[in-house]
C-alpha cells in the first residue's frame, strides 16, 4: 500500500478541527448551570483528539469544489455527537480516562456524565438546522435524515457489544466481530461524514449507497488499529489506559482470534475472567491474556486483517472518487486508508 503522506494528513486534520471546534464553541450557550452542565459540555471537546470524523465530512465536500463553510455545520454536528457518544461509551464501558484525563464520570459522577452526553446530543440538532440557511431545505432535511439512520445504526453496534459482555458470549466470530464494527464505529466514524460530504458537495446528485463500502473498509480498518493501539500503543499518545479492552472485556479481533486458538484449558480461564465484573479481573490475569495473543499470533493477525481492509478501501476510494479532479482535499482522502493503520 502506498505510504499515506503523514504530513498532509495532519495538516487537514488541524486545519479542518480547529475549524470545527471555533464554530462548535459557539454553539454551546452561555447560560446556568454553567458548573453541571454547560461548562462539561466543552470539556470533552476542549481535550482535542484528531477530529477526524469532521475533517472527512469537510474534505469530501470540498473534493467536489465546495467551499468549507457549506459543510463547516454538519461538521460541528458530528463532533458534537461524537464527544457525546465518547462520554456514554465512558460511562458503559467504565473507562478510566479519555484524551489522557480522567473520564467525565470519574470526576463528576454517572448521572451528571450521562446528562451532559445527554446535553451535547440535542445541541447537536442546532447546526444541523440552521443548515437551511446555507443549504436550504431539502439537503438539510436529507442530512438530518442521515444522522438519524447513523445513530439508530451506532446504537445497534453499540448493543451488540454490550449484550456480548453482560452475557458473556463468547462465540462471537469474526462476522459477527465486524458487523458490529459497521454499526457502532463506521457509520459514526467514516460512513455518515462520507455521504452527507458526498450530499453536500453533490448537491444530491450522486447516490449515497456508494459511500458504504468505502467507509466501511475504511473504518473497520480504523477500529482493529485502535483496538491494537490499546495493546501496543504509546500510553501518552493513546490517550486511554493500555490494556483496557481485556480489562472491559470486550470482544475485539484479538481476542476472538485467541478464543479460537487457545487449547481448551486457556479457552476455559479465558471465558471465566471475562465473566466476572470488571474490578474482579487482576492485572496478573489481564497480562496472562496479552501474552497469549502474542503466543497464538493474535495482533499479527489482526494487523493483516486491518491491511486487507485498507487495500480495500483504497480500491474503493479509486472508485468512488477516481473521477474529481486533482485537489489537496481529494490526495487527503486517497491518505487516509495507509494513515489510518499507520497512525500511533
Amino acid at each position: 500500500m502506498k505510504t499515506p503522506d503523514g504530513n498532509l494528513v495532519s495538516s487537514v486534520l488541524r486545519e479542518y478541527g480547529d475549524a470545527t471546534r471555533a464554530l462548535l464553541f459557539q454553539y454551546l450557550p452561555s447560560a446556568e448551570p454553567r458548573r453541571y452542565l454547560y461548562d462539561l459540555a466543552a470539556d470533552y471537546p476542549r481535550r482535542g483528539g484528531r477530529s477526524f470524523r469532521p475533517s472527512l465530512c469537510i474534505a469530501t465536500a470540498r473534493a467536489f469544489g465546495t467551499p468549507m463553510e457549506l459543510a463547516l455545520r454538519t461538521a460541528v454536528s458530528i463532533e458534537m455527537l461524537h464527544n457525546a457518544m465518547l462520554i456514554h461509551d465512558d460511562v458503559e464501558d467504565e473507562s478510566e480516562q479519555r484524551r489522557g484525563k480522567p473520564a467525565m464520570h470519574v470526576t463528576q459522577g454517572v448521572p451528571i456524565a450521562i446528562n451532559v452526553g445527554d446535553m451535547l446530543c440535542l445541541l447537536a440538532l442546532r447546526p444541523l438546522l440552521d443548515n437551511r440557511n446555507v443549504l436550504g431545505s431539502e439537503i438539510s432535511l436529507r442530512i438530518l435524515e442521515e444522522t438519524e439512520r447513523m445513530a439508530r445504526e451506532s446504537a445497534e453496534g453499540q448493543a451488540f457489544e454490550l449484550g456480548w459482555r453482560r452475557d458473556n458470549v463468547n462465540t462471537v466470530c469474526e462476522k459477527d466481530y465486524l458487523e458490529m464494527v459497521l454499526k457502532k464505529t463506521c457509520w459514526l466514524a467514516t460512513i455518515h461524514p462520507s455521504r452527507v460530504g458526498v450530499l453536500i458537495g453533490s448537491g444530491g446528485a450522486i447516490d449515497l449507497d456508494h459511500c458504504i463500502r468505502f467507509g466501511f473498509f475504511l473504518g473497520a480498518a480504523f477500529q482493529i488499529q485502535d483496538d491494537l493501539l490499546n495493546l501496543k500503543g504509546d500510553p501518552e499518545a493513546y490517550g486511554k489506559e493500555l490494556d483496557g479492552d481485556i480489562r472491559e472485556g470486550k470482544r475485539t479481533l484479538m481476542l476472538i482470534h485467541l478464543l479460537d486458538h487457545a487449547n481448551p484449558s486457556e479457552r476455559k480461564r479465558i471465558c471465566s475472567m471475562l465473566g466476572q465484573p470488571r474490578e474482579s479481573r487482576t492485572d496478573h490475569n489481564v497480562a496472562w491474556v496479552r501474552r497469549r495473543m502474542d503466543h497464538y499470533g493474535s495482533i499479527d493477525y489482526a494487523r493483516e486483517v486491518a491491511h486487507g481492509l485498507a487495500g480495500a478501501a483504497r480500491y474503493e476510494f479509486n472508485h468512488l472518487y477516481g473521477h474529481l479532479p486533482d485537489s489537496r482535499d481529494k490526495r487527503f482522502l486517497e491518505a487516509l486508508p495507509a494513515w489510518v493503520i499507520e497512525r500511533n
